[in-house]
């Protein structure tokens, strides 16, 4: 396996603590709002990306979420072919640079959400939680701004035209799943929220370029069984990245935990990944802020769940894990 940390172009610490930790391969988004650079469909911005990361002694090998607004694409609006477009040369800028992973998602208009980015947790560390009785009235009838069926109709017009320029540039797109696993969220359809969504869309578009971000805590929200479903998309290599955390309760009302409060839980998905032959890459995903460290107001999942102190936990326990089990970790 291959051990990845998300790392924001603002980020101050964490670059300095990937390395220590023993972590070398980084994932990053690109926008604008957050680098400070133009968006990564210009080459020298995702270039100074990289070299940025290199020059602490890290190596930038994919981008994650929505790297410039995406929602033309998502509904079809008039700009989409002119978005389509600067996605496609973003492709090519990140083939150039020696970049293979692509995380993305097809939440429009609402990315991954939670009701409450303070919720208590172990020893007076604070986590995200939801609650779908607390989003607002105006949230719960919002009008439907757009239907799933529209939305599978624009994710195949924007795969028909993107896939074979990954294909071409050898960039792995990984689709990652609706985050809470509901439709309609906020008058949103979702597409992406089962096991049965992703193969309908890979039933469409047979590309080895295109598989799955596999967000272990969402699918288990989804109420799907982890173990059958990963080894079957593992098998026919459909899984390009896993998302390695947990969560407590059902889809409309949950709370994330750190990684060993479910014990062996972690420890048992990672051998069972490896028995599976997974090689691609795995990283630490939303973890409790810890110490003086307080989760940020969540605004449609910035910075939520990616205090430093309780990622060096969770890479901890991870490396750990993987040392006793014998897995190998790049």
């Amino acid at each position: 396996m291959k051990l990845a940390i998300l790392i924001p172009p603002n980020a101050e610490e964490l670059p300095q603590l990937a390395p220590q930790m023993g972590v070398k391969l980084v994932i990053t988004k690109a926008a604008q709002e957050l680098s400070g650079l133009k968006p990564p469909h210009n080459y020298e911005s995702l270039k100074a990306l990289k070299d940025k990361f290199g020059r602490f002694g890290l190596s930038l090998c994919g981008l994650e979420g929505d790297q410039f607004d995406m929602n033309a694409i998502k509904l079809g609006l008039p700009a989409r072919d002119e978005h389509i477009e600067l996605y496609a040369q973003m492709l090519r800028n990140m083939g150039r640079l020696g970049m293979d992973l692509l995380c993305l998602n097809w939440m429009a208009c609402v990315g991954w959400f939670r009701t409450n980015s303070d919720t208590p947790a172990r020893g007076g560390a604070t986590t995200t939680s939801f609650s779908l009785d607390k989003l607002t009235q105006k949230k719960k009838n919002a009008r439907i701004e757009i239907s799933e069926s529209d939305l599978r109709k624009n994710l195949d017009y924007f795969l028909d035209a993107v896939l074979p320029v990954a294909e071409s540039e050898g960039v792995k797109m990984a689709l990652h799943p609706d985050d809470p696993p509901i439709s309609p969220f906020c008058g949103v359809g979702r597409i992406l929220k089962s096991s049965a969504d992703y193969e309908n869309v890979f039933a469409r578009h047979n590309s080895e370029n295109l598989g799955v971000a596999f967000c272990q805590a969402t699918f288990k929200l989804a109420g799907e069984n982890l173990k059958n479903l990963s080894a079957n998309w593992i098998k026919r290599k459909k899984i390009f990245f896993i998302h390695i955390r947990d969560t407590i309760g059902t889809a409309e009302n949950f709370t994330e935990v750190f990684i060993d409060e479910n014990r062996g839980f972690i420890s048992e998905m990672l051998a069972h990944y490896a028995a599976c032959g997974f090689d691609g890459y795995v990283r630490s995903d939303h973890a409790p802020a810890m110490g003086s460290e307080r989760q940020p107001y969540f605004a449609s999942g910035v910075s939520a769940g990616y205090q430093p102190t309780g990622h060096v936990f969770s890479y901890g326990y991870i490396k750990g894990c993987c040392d006793t089990l014998k897995i190998p970790l790049q």
